[in-house]
């Protein structure tokens, strides 16, 4: 599958901004079946846009500015080619040991209600575990965009049953890490036919003799070639698509917008293997 991805993240503050500081995880890296065979990032403002990685291995740019900005696009638009991997995980950078993905952090620490639910998956085989929770989170979630924000923890979104992919996604690390199943919150997207408010998020969990593997709870699959993979972490924080910080401004107005299309070409296993 081959999929064009055109991202678009519009800022507008009410007063002129200062010192604006930008960093971005908008570049996806090949893998053994995900090949970036085109990506261009551009900024509309003068500044510098410097490339880089960060401590988990994904592709960074930090954009910063030293002249005033009452508006700021970020936009970015390339070409992925993908292949069916069954929800396997290959040939992505590992700079960190699987160990470091059993850690919780504010958005992903695990509350008795989740500690709990996570064991009543039972005692089999750590996938077959892990296929429940995915059944589960998304047989008992609602998705709803206006139940939750960017700041809501784990157990938050757990206690009311609903949110959107991030919370799905954190629900999910912080069961399996409770369950000692090292976890990982991915950012990416997802082939869709309309035009999306933001990316997409789902996990991916470390299967003993098989590796990582991907989850995505929202929709309640394994990953397909319908998803691109961009950025991982521990949970949201690490892998947002854009953080940022400024002096003054005012009130700031964020509009994203996000197409990732199937444009009907299809991917080479061979050329995969060659090039990721």
């Amino acid at each position: 599958m081959r999929i064009r991805i055109d991202y678009t993240t519009a800022y507008t503050y009410a007063a002129p901004a200062h010192g604006v500081i930008q960093l971005l995880r908008l570049q996806p890296r090949s893998g053994h079946d995900q090949l970036v065979s085109r990506w261009r990032i551009d900024v509309d403002a003068d500044g510098s846009l410097r490339p880089g990685t960060d401590a988990f291995g994904n592709w960074t740019h930090l954009f910063t500015t030293d002249a005033p900005v009452r508006r700021l696009t970020l936009t970015c638009t390339g070409e992925v080619d993908t292949a069916e991997a069954h929800g396997a995980v290959r040939g992505f950078a590992e700079p960190l040991p699987a160990v470091a993905f059993l850690r919780a952090t504010a958005l992903t620490t695990p509350d008795p209600a989740i500690t709990a639910f996570a064991q009543r998956l039972g005692d089999g085989p750590v996938l077959d575990r892990l296929h429940g929770l995915n059944a589960a989170l998304y047989d008992m979630m609602t998705f709803d965009a206006a139940a939750t924000g960017t700041g809501t923890d784990a157990a938050q979104a757990f206690a009311q049953a609903s949110g959107v992919c991030q919370d799905y996604t954190h629900i999910f690390c912080t069961a399996a890490r409770s369950l000692g199943v090292p976890a990982r919150y991915v950012s990416g997207h997802y082939v869709r036919s309309q035009l999306q408010p933001a990316g997409h998020a789902w996990a991916e969990a470390l299967v003993p003799d098989l590796g990582w593997v991907g989850f995505d709870p929202t929709n309640g699959i394994s990953t397909t070639p319908a998803h691109v993979r961009v950025a991982v972490g521990l949970d949201y924080l690490d892998a947002a698509p854009v953080r940022g910080a400024r002096r003054g401004g005012g009130t700031e107005t964020m509009a994203v917008t996000v197409s990732a299309v199937d444009t009907g070409a299809r991917f080479s296993q061979s050329q995969s293997q060659s090039q990721g």
